[in-house]
């Protein structure tokens, strides 16, 4: 797989948006290159920022390095599920992994992913990511049950290389021909940029490559470890707030798209055996005078009460017809190039069906 010249590796995707995170996306791309297994190409997907792309372009120019690392537009939609999909459509191997801009990479991360996919059966396999804070440590309020918020593994999920329902996007990989079964990333949910804290489109992506290929197997992999910068504002009380409200208008898109049954299943069980286990943790952290153990309690009731509050509110815009998301196919590039992959990822974009709406 370490041939640059064959099909057979991978592709990494990383999409970018603002210059602020200038370093963060250097640094990423670097984690990708150390790989101990080393992709057939890095795709950096720039959303609609102009002089971004002027300035990664010229940062990777050198031939060597842009064999290497391809600087593309978004061809979609403002937002990450366009410029995945763009990044999809670009992609020259067969598996196509994804990194978040201000993450770096494990040396080993895409080796384990690669390791998986010697079963046929796979069809997506998912890593662990862990929050690299930048105050240096966990806000003592802050509860494992809910690294979620800020993109990362959370307390919860079962150890090892295990069968899950969906991969997490900022740390997975699929099989290219994933896509060819259940098109791509679906547009209207998930992240603009820092405009909205959605999310849910892994999710629904998985649910519905799994209706598309019942015998799919996706996976996570607790040894493909990612290490995700956590800034500031994240770690702050205000953001948890906002992020678990928007987690439940995203689920109540995922719900109304796939049906409550599959959008819910493993909701159902986190909320009924893991946050309980972990407010009782709180309380007894708090009644033995361990620090934070009261909040972190305090934390987790609040999370669950503005998810469900979230998803309320989403369910019933839903029913009124609202914010419409859609998904489609996507094309493979041509022998044109990156401008053949990006027109034929803003073709898919354009003749998607319409999904739910909210």
């Amino acid at each position: 797989m370490s041939d640059r010249t064959s099909p057979h590796g991978f592709s990494v995707v990383i999409c970018v948006y603002t210059e602020e995170r200038w370093e963060d996306i250097l640094a990423a791309v670097d984690s990708v290159r150390k790989q101990s297994l080393p992709p057939l190409e890095t795709l950096l997907v720039v959303d609609h920022n102009e002089r971004l792309l002027s300035r990664l372009t010229e940062e990777y120019a050198d031939q060597r390095l842009h064999e290497e690392v391809r600087v593309l537009a978004n061809a979609g939609p403002r937002g990450l599920s366009a410029g995945r999909n763009t990044g999809i459509g670009a992609a020259r191997g067969e598996f196509v992994a994804f990194l978040d801009d201000d993450a770096v990479a494990e040396p080993d991360w895409l080796h384990h992913f690669a390791a998986a996919y010697d079963d046929p059966r796979v069809m997506a396999v998912g890593g662990r990511t862990l929050p690299a804070w930048a105050s240096g440590r966990r806000p003592a309020w802050f509860p494992e049950e809910f690294d979620w918020v800020v993109g990362c593994t959370y307390r919860g999920l079962p150890p090892g290389r295990v069968p899950v329902r969906n991969v997490l996007g900022g740390n997975a990989s699929f099989r290219r021909t994933a896509f060819d079964a259940s098109g791509g990333f679906a547009t209207g949910i998930g992240r603009d940029g820092d405009r909205r804290p959605l999310g849910g489109e892994e999710t629904e992506l998985c649910i519905r490559l799994a209706k598309a290929l019942p015998g799919a197997v996706l996976l996570i992999d607790d040894r493909a470890v990612i290490h995700h910068k956590v800034p500031p504002v994240r770690e702050r009380f205000g953001y948890f707030r906002t992020r678990v409200y928007a987690e439940g208008l995203s689920k109540a898109l995922v719900a109304r798209s796939v049906g409550a049954q599959k959008g819910l299943e493993s909701e159902r069980r986190y909320t009924t055996r893991v946050l309980p286990t972990g407010v009782l943790r709180g309380l007894r952290d708090a009644l033995h005078g361990r620090s934070g153990g009261a909040g972190r309690a305090g934390a987790i009731l609040t999370g669950v009460t503005l998810a469900a509050g979230g998803y309320a509110l989403g369910s019933l815009r839903a029913r009124r017809g609202g914010t419409t998301f859609a998904w489609g196919p996507i094309e493979r590039a041509g022998a044109g190039g990156d401008e053949d992959a990006a027109s034929g990822a803003a073709r898919a974009e354009a003749g998607a069906p319409e999904g739910a709406a909210s």
